[in-house]
């Protein structure tokens, strides 16, 4: 059995789950996607262990925003994001890339 197994990350965006389930979607063309599948789908961004940057919805980063989700940018630990509904992906995974 292995120990390790080698994945292609150059960093992780951490999305909370709770802000992502009160919003009931919120991205994406027709506003009903939930933030971490919407960026899944960006470029370079995936669920897999062969994407650019991870992304994983993680249970409650203990923010809780009104209209908006909360993600962390393990490359950034030091700077949470708060995303506010409708939000541009696009643009988001491009500042993410920076």
């Amino acid at each position: 059995m292995k120990d390790q197994v080698r994945a292609g990350w150059t960093g992780a965006v951490l999305v909370c789950g709770k802000c992502s389930k009160k919003l009931g979607g919120g991205f994406g063309a027709k506003g009903k996607t939930p933030l971490a599948k919407a960026l899944r789908g960006e470029a370079g961004f995936g669920k897999g262990r062969k994407a650019d940057v991870g992304v994983v919805e993680v249970k409650c980063l203990g923010i809780c925003p009104k209209g908006a989700v909360t993600i962390v940018d393990s490359r950034t630990p030091g700077q949470w994001w708060i995303v506010p509904e409708g939000a541009d992906v696009g643009g988001l995974a491009a500042q993410l890339k920076g």
